[in-house]
């Protein structure tokens, strides 16, 4: 029996290893499995329901996502008036809350999210006019 350390993933092991000389033989067999009754074949998962991309207004300005991140809230709703720098959403990216505000005044004419949707840099998030 002889003893070598090893490295996998960063992570020492110590081992012990069977020297196998010519002539010798060593064989493992390993336990016989109990035997059990075949088990039923699991149902097959549905595929989820795939969500529609919302239709977006058209003609207005677009408010768009800086970053990609959750949307923690919603502070406006379709036909609010809005003034420019009001908030109207709070996004978390890399565990911190950023306010996305509005460019400029109008009208909110669609929301696009909710509170909870992930979102990508450069995603819709509403239509002002």
């Amino acid at each position: 029996m002889r003893k070598f350390n090893i490295t996998v993933n960063g992570k020492s092991y110590e081992v012990e290893v069977d020297e196998v000389t010519e002539g010798s033989s060593s064989t493992y067999q390993a336990p016989a499995a109990p035997a059990s009754a075949p088990k039923a074949a699991p149902a097959p998962k549905k595929a989820a329901p795939v969500k529609k991309a919302p239709t977006i207004v058209s003609g207005g300005e677009t408010v768009t996502s800086p970053m990609p991140g959750t949307v923690l809230d919603v502070k406006i709703k379709e036909g609010d008036t809005v003034k420019k720098d009001d908030v109207l959403f709070i996004l978390e990216a890399m565990k911190m809350q950023n306010e996305i505000r509005a460019s400029k005044g109008g009208t909110v004419a669609q929301v696009v999210v909710t509170k909870g949707t992930s979102v990508n840099t450069g995603d819709t998030l509403a239509v002002l006019k």
